[in-house]
This record gives structure tokens, C-alpha cells and sequence, in this order.
């Protein structure tokens, strides 16, 4: 299967030219909400406009030509176009005689064969990701070059957002994932016995917790109550990178080597990437294993 029909298998959609890979929700027969895939959903992508350049270029000695540069015939993905004006502007490549955008393939090709990755930093991709562990998130969050994150606080969020994620070793509907179905319902069922009961405490009198607003109440109770959470809470979270910091957590995320739960995310990220920037994703081989998962390789390691 290639990513475009594993795109296709896993429920991919293009919403405007923006990819989304969802999740589904289930739910325990005590009703407790838990996913079993990482959902992935592409927010934000770069805008790229040529035409005010042209003036700069026109600053030029004429005979130069550099004024053509804006009417390239050839459309290029927003994050190609980027990264290619990025990279052409170091060596002042304007003139006819550069590499056009019919060629960009072949020009990225050499820039990762280079291991010129810096050109690769300007075009930045945010993504809403969620069916996705606490667990997960801590590994996440090591790769700090070129990323940016904004993660569900459980201090200010409520029990009715509360929802788990069972990992892809106990989906076989065995007893592991009885055992987590039961562990699930005994975490949301203490989380929200340990919630009401500090908060009839604070009622009474008592001075538990102190707050000065009932807003400040309900998260000091939370931040207090969460600490009997395990790792298979969901969490959410925006991140934001750039194509060279994607292209590093896609290498060691979604290798034969990495851990189950995030290579299953990893190889979603890039599926979705690879659907908008076919140039810069494009050199990744998707390999299915013997148990029906998915890892990536790509000749060109640390752009």
C-alpha cells in the first residue's frame, strides 16, 4: 500500500487543501469515552505571495533578468515555493537561467542529499492533534528545535473532557483490553468521586483548598484531583513546525525502531504532509510490518 491509499484507508480527507486523519471515540459499558488512533488535523500552512518582490528585483541591473523571477509558469505548493525563493536567495539564483519550479524536485533533491536543511526552516505547519496519550506527549515534547506546543492544562478543564487511550498492544479485544476497559472506568469513577468530594469538603468549611473565586476553586480541585490520572489520559495539543524539525521527528517517530503509540501518529503526520508537499515529503518509503503496522525510511537522514 502507498501513502496515498493508506491515506485513503485510514479516512483521510482534504478540507480546502488541508489534510485531517480523525479518530473515533468509543466508549466503556460504564460509558467512559477512550480512542484507539491518534487523530491528526493540519490548522495552518504557509501563505506565499511573489509579487512584491518584484520590485526589489527590478533594483537590479536590468540585463540581469531578475525581474522575471515572480512569473515562473510553474505553481509550486506554498511550502515548496518557500523554502525554494529561501534557498535561491543565497546565491541571488534569479536570473532565467536558475532552476525553474518545473525543476523543484530535482533542486530540493540536492539540497537533501547536501544536508542543506536550514532553507528548509522557513515553512512552518501547525496541526491539531488528539486521541494521543500523556504518554505520548512526553516523548513528543523532547523535540524542542523548531517546534512549538500548546497542551490541554488538566488544571483548567473539567471531568466531562475527560477521555483515555488505549494502546495499540491490548486493540485485540483480549483480556488486555478488558483489563483496560477496566481500568478506565475505576480512573474516571475516582477522578470525579475524588472532584465532588474536595469540593463538598471546601463547601463545608473546611479549608483544603484555598481559593479566593470559585473558578480558582474548581482548578485547584482539578489540579489536585488529577494526580490519580494515569498515562492513557488523553490529552490534546496544537504544534507548530517547520519542515526541516518535521522531517526529524518523522525519521526517529516513525521508524521500525520507535515506540508503537508514536510511530502510529508519525506515520499519520506524515501522510498528511506528504499530501500538500509532495516535494519535500516525497522521498520517504513507507514499509508495512509483519503486524500490520506502518514505518518510514528515507535515504535523506538529518537534512
Amino acid at each position: 500500500m502507498n501513502a496515498q491509499e493508506l491515506f485513503e484507508h485510514l479516512g483521510g480527507k482534504l478540507n480546502n487543501d488541508f489534510p485531517a486523519l480523525h479518530a473515533s471515540v468509543f466508549k466503556s459499558t460504564q460509558g467512559t469515552p477512550y480512542l484507539s488512533t491518534p487523530g491528526a488535523v493540519l490548522i495552518a500552512k504557509p501563505q506565499v505571495e511573489l509579487s512584491g518582490v518584484k520590485n526589489f528585483l527590478e533594483g537590479f541591473d536590468s540585463g540581469l533578468a531578475f525581474a522575471s523571477y515572480p512569473d515562473d509558469p510553474t505553481a509550486l505548493s506554498s511550502g515548496a515555493q518557500l523554502c525554494k525563493i529561501a534557498g535561491q536567495t543565497c546565491y541571488a539564483s534569479f536570473s532565467p537561467k536558475r532552476t525553474m519550479n518545473r525543476e523543484a524536485a530535482r533542486y530540493f533533491q540536492n539540497i537533501m542529499e547536501s544536508g542543506h536543511g536550514s532553507v528548509l526552516e522557513h515553512a512552518n505547519f501547525s496541526f491539531l492533534l488528539y486521541g494521543i496519550s500523556r504518554s505520548l506527549t512526553h516523548e513528543l515534547i523532547r523535540h524542542r528545535a523548531g517546534f512549538g506546543f500548546s497542551q490541554l492544562s488538566q488544571r483548567y478543564v473539567s471531568g466531562r473532557v475527560l477521555r483515555f487511550v488505549e494502546r495499540p498492544e491490548f486493540q485485540d479485544g483480549g483480556k488486555f483490553h478488558q483489563l483496560f476497559l477496566e481500568r478506565i472506568d475505576r480512573a474516571y469513577a475516582e477522578y470525579h468521586k475524588l472532584a465532588d468530594a474536595l469540593l463538598a469538603e471546601q463547601g463545608s468549611g473546611a479549608t483544603i483548598l484555598s481559593a479566593e473565586a470559585k473558578t480558582d476553586l474548581r482548578k485547584k480541585v482539578n489540579q489536585a484531583a488529577r494526580g490519580l490520572l494515569p498515562n492513557e489520559t488523553e490529552t490534546i495539543m496544537v504544534i507548530t513546525g517547520n519542515v526541516r524539525a518535521w522531517r526529524h521527528v518523522i525519521e526517529m517517530r516513525a521508524s521500525d525502531h520507535s515506540e508503537l503509540e508514536i510511530r502510529a501518529l508519525a506515520v499519520r503526520l506524515l501522510l498528511c504532509l506528504r499530501e500538500i508537499e509532495p516535494i519535500l515529503f516525497g522521498d520517504y518509503e513507507l514499509h508495512e510490518l509483519p503486524d500490520g503496522t506502518y514505518s518510514v525510511s528515507t535515504p535523506n537522514r538529518k537534512v
